[in-house]
């Protein structure tokens, strides 16, 4: 189905999911205390229909985010903080999808001995598949990022904490500054050596990645001194940095790292800082991070970086690769996408009932049973919808990359993607990339999420300019035409199927 942003963004559609959402999983019916319905939360729509076909009328399902909702970016209520407070069982995906702040809602406000079960971390002892993040680095230096390591449940870490890495000092000929940007963004600042030392830090949460940008004004030797700490509070490890900017490494004992992607990386089951990356892991007492002189660059006139200097001036520039604010694991969390591993989630959420609720076990198992049997038709049907596409045109471009396991899985060729994440903005580099890949490829649609259109408007101008056609398809929420998982999947298979198969 060919659309237009007009017709995703219509008065007819929002008055429909107005009326739909009412009544869809976000119902009346929550968790509570004053009964003997076994409860069970769930932070996303599709975790939540997954789950109810399940439960059955066993138990009483409640999903946090509500209907359309995107769970990168969503933000708990307080109606969600009473909703786990009551639960018995709570089902989260994992892997850095949903927004910290609900994770940190969830584990919180449970009861003591409730279970949070991530099924997206535990579906590959249910025959899941999971796929790593690989990001396409094609820099000519080095590439130097934030990293935590490791769960840190030997110093008391628990899913939703966070580790703060702050700058304490920066010794060098010259300012020394740490950012993340995109291209038509705000910079955000993590620290800025001209400014002095006190608020500088920034948080990731347990075992994430996050990119920055790094300035030099001068050319020469730059120490960072930087401090680690578990939720605020906890001392974890102190380090020292050393920087060669434009100015070669004399010491020819010392590990010199001028390419490739590395990170200053929180070890929390260590309890240290290091440079870890495609190096392996570096001490920084006998590592140096070089800097070549071609990353000189002139500042940008515009207001929003004159934090670096007078504009035109020449600063020594480390680039984000990945451009935009964009924190995540190692692992993509957009399991769903392959339908074996929805049947991964179903039969973790089958055995968990069945443990916390053994008297219930075997009406949960024949509810996972028929719904298995419905998920088994479904990949089938998926697989010969992408398979009656011809092999050449099965290239897939949408507006962020979410759909590595729908490629993997049903031998679709993920062919481009606006930005790695929907909620950055799109390059100039991105920019370029999309416009040749759509031109080479001859690709005769485009696809983007529904809930995405009214801010995804690279993706259709750049088609528009081609005139290449613009179809729908559903990554992680719900609206009124699609309103369970199986909607979703057969929904994309049949999308995919009309506007690359002509």
């Amino acid at each position: 189905m060919t659309i237009s942003l007009r017709q995703l963004g219509s008065a007819v559609l929002l008055s429909a999911f107005a009326s739909w959402s009412l009544g869809g999983c976000s119902t009346s019916a929550v968790p509570q205390r004053d009964d003997s319905t076994l409860d069970v939360v769930t932070t996303t729509p599709i975790i939540y229909d997954l789950a109810k076909n399940v439960a059955g009328d066993r138990a009483r399902v409640t999903s946090l985010l509500p209907l359309g909702a995107d769970p990168h970016s969503y933000e708990p209520t307080l109606r969600d903080v009473r909703n786990v407070a009551n639960a018995d069982l709570a089902f989260t995906n994992g892997l850095l999808l949903e927004q910290q702040s609900l994770l940190r809602t969830v584990e919180s406000s449970v009861r003591p001995g409730t279970e949070i079960v991530p099924l997206a971390e535990e579906a590959n002892r249910y025959g899941g598949n999971v796929i790593p993040l690989v990001e396409d680095v094609t820099l000519d230096s080095i590439w130097l990022g934030l990293r935590v390591l490791g769960d840190g449940t030997n110093l008391g870490a628990t899913r939703a904490s966070e580790v703060r890495l702050s700058v304490t000092g920066v010794r060098g000929p010259g300012t020394m500054t740490g950012f993340v940007t995109s291209t038509f963004g705000t910079p955000e600042l993590f620290f800025n050596s001209a400014d002095g030392f006190g608020d500088d830090s920034t948080t990731l949460p347990v075992d994430a990645h996050t990119h920055m940008s790094w300035s030099f004004s001068e050319a020469g030797q730059y120490e960072l001194d930087v401090q680690a700490t578990l939720d605020g509070t906890h001392p974890i490890a102190e380090e020292t940095i050393v920087f060669a900017v434009g100015t070669p490494v004399e010491d020819s004992t010392l590990k010199v790292l001028d390419h490739g992607h590395e990170d200053i990386t929180v070890d929390l089951n260590r309890a240290s800082i290091s440079v870890h990356g495609d190096a392996g892991d570096s001490d920084p007492h006998r590592t140096v991070i070089s800097v070549p002189n071609h990353a000189v660059q002139q500042i940008p006139p515009t207001p929003e970086f004159r934090f670096l200097g007078r504009p035109g001036t020449e600063v020594f520039l480390l680039p984000q690769a990945v451009l935009g604010k964009h924190v995540h694991g190692e692992l993509d969390p957009h399991l769903w996408h392959n339908v074996a591993n929805a049947i991964a989630y179903v039969k973790i959420i089958r055995d968990e009932l069945s443990t916390i609720d053994p008297a219930g076990a075997s009406e949960y198992r024949a509810n996972a049973d028929r719904y298995l049997a419905q998920l088994a038709d479904l990949d089938s049907y998926v697989a010969q919808q992408i398979a009656s596409i011809p092999k050449q045109k099965r290239q897939l471009v949408t507006t962020h990359d979410g759909y590595r396991y729908l490629g993997a899985a049903y031998q679709l060729n993920i062919a481009g993607f606006v930005t790695p994440n929907p909620a950055v903005e799109a390059s100039t580099r991105d920019l370029i990339a999309l416009t040749h890949t759509l031109e080479n490829l001859q690709v005769p649609a485009v696809f983007l999420e529904p809930q995405l259109a009214r801010r995804a408007t690279t993706l259709s101008e750049t088609a528009g300019r081609l005139n290449i056609a613009v179809c729908r398809i559903y990554g992680d929420a719900f609206d009124p035409e699609v309103q369970t998982y199986l909607d979703l999947m057969r929904f994309n298979a049949d999308s995919l199927r009309r506007c690359l198969g002509t």
